[in-house]
């Protein structure tokens, strides 16, 4: 048998392939080692996309060495791994009268939690008119989280998947060494090493969700979230429990030598990768193309809907019941409705936040903003969480005649639209 290790003349250029091909879906398989248990150790075959897996983990070493080599800002492997970093909607709260023109990550994924529930059924006897309907979440949290470590789930059917690349690298070591292609066998193995090494680093990191503890004394962090035009969520709670979304964050224990160990691993892969016979290098794509497959199956995966699980069940610790979510016909009927709810609280902060809202500024709405705070402040206790009976706003109960453009046809409705607001109120209240 001649020696399959001397060169051929057709190459395929494995180096390009190793490093540049699917280097994106091996640093989205690679976030998994957060979520599930075991992951770390189950990442011994050779990936593909050294170049970019290398380029990726330069962010996270902190070392002029590597920043050199790899220019950028350093970043957690938290936001590496998008499990934070995202920006989330504004938050206004209105018993303290913070104002955060942006949230952050954790806020971001419970607002779209909130986005997905299904709106309570309204009795037919609330009738509103329908132009821009809109939805109102009330999320009432009464657990304060402390700093604690993200518990990983089990995922045996993606452990019994990752033996097959597994399987499938280490035959190809072996069918190398068999045809003598020395060259090609240690480009998988180092590929084998390099890849399982840094999974298993980076796995030794848990995720840690962080929030800042409440002041001494703070005030309950009632406040309202605003997740696009369309979507108020009205938290109410203690202040550590809304701080936990509005100001919570994700972090990685993944220290920066850790992460330079298995940066270093796929930079020495990427130098070391040589021209090798044809059987040799058919074996390496292989490898390639199979673990190719199982890190796709693996970025497939929901990512945000897990982290929105974790948020829900090991975080906040939401019971059923705790988020009610309901639709209303109007902007206007959807902004009284929150304000009801977020009643009593100071009258400058619920002013804020009515023309935070409805920015509108003529005669006709400043009259009809005037009329609403100051029903609401009549009827609400100053010291209590609710109002002692019915809400009501006692305004005319009539219907405008439809395209008219009279002041006063304007006013009625928007009546109108607070009553059917006070109606769910009622609803949801009763």
């Amino acid at each position: 048998m001649s020696d399959a290790g001397s060169k051929t003349q057709f190459d395929l250029d494995i180096s390009g392939v190793a490093g540049f091909f699917g280097g994106d879906v091996s640093v989205s398989a690679m976030a998994t080692v957060h979520i599930y248990e075991g992951r770390k150790w189950l990442g011994w075959y050779n990936q593909p996309g050294s170049y970019e897996i290398a380029k990726r983990y330069g962010q996270l070493s902190r070392s002029r060495f590597w920043d050199a080599l790899y220019p950028g800002v350093n970043v957690d492997p938290a936001v590496l791994f998008e499990y934070d970093g995202g920006d989330g909607p504004k938050f206004t709260a209105t018993q303290s009268g913070t104002v955060l023109p942006k949230t952050g990550h954790v806020a971001n994924l419970f607002a779209d939690e909130c986005s997905d529930l299904d709106p309570v059924h309204l009795p037919p006897d609330i009738v509103m008119r329908k132009t821009s309907p809109g939805f109102v979440t009330i999320a009432k949290l009464d657990y304060a989280p402390s700093t604690n470590d993200i518990t990983r789930k089990n995922g045996i059917f993606t452990s019994i998947l990752a033996s097959i690349p597994i399987i499938v690298s280490l035959g190809a070591c072996v069918g190398c060494a068999f045809i003598r292609d020395w060259y090609c066998f240690a480009i998988i193995l180092l590929g084998v090493i390099s890849s399982g090494l840094s999974c298993y680093v980076i796995g030794l990191g848990t995720l840690r969700f962080k929030h800042p503890p409440p002041a001494r004394g703070a005030p309950p962090g009632d406040g309202v979230l605003e997740n696009g035009g369309s979507e108020l969520i009205i938290m109410k709670g203690p202040e550590g429990a809304i701080n936990a979304v509005t100001r919570g964050n994700s972090r990685s224990t993944t220290t920066a030598s850790q992460s330079t160990t298995a940066l270093g691993a796929f930079v020495v892969q990427l130098l070391l990768i040589p021209q090798s016979s044809l059987h040799g290098q058919l074996l390496f794509l292989a490898t390639l193309a199979c673990a190719w497959a199982y890190n796709s199956y693996l970025a497939s995966f929901d990512r945000a809907g897990i982290q929105r699980a974790i948020l829900s069940e090991q975080v906040l610790k939401l019971k059923e019941g705790q988020l009610k979510r309901y639709r209303l016909g109007t902007r206007t009927a959807m902004v009284t409705f929150a304000l009801l709810l977020l009643a009593p609280a100071p009258e400058d902060a619920i002013r804020r936040v009515l023309n935070d809202l409805l920015p509108n500024d003529t005669e006709v709405w400043r009259r009809w903003k005037s009329e609403v705070l100051t029903r609401i402040a009549a009827q609400f206790p100053p010291e209590g969480s609710e109002c002692a009976t019915e809400f009501s706003f006692g305004f005319p109960q009539e219907v405008p005649p439809p395209e008219s453009d009279r002041p006063e046809d304007l006013l009625q409705t928007l009546y109108n639209d607070a009553t059917s607001g006070a109606a769910v109120y009622n609803f949801y209240q009763g």
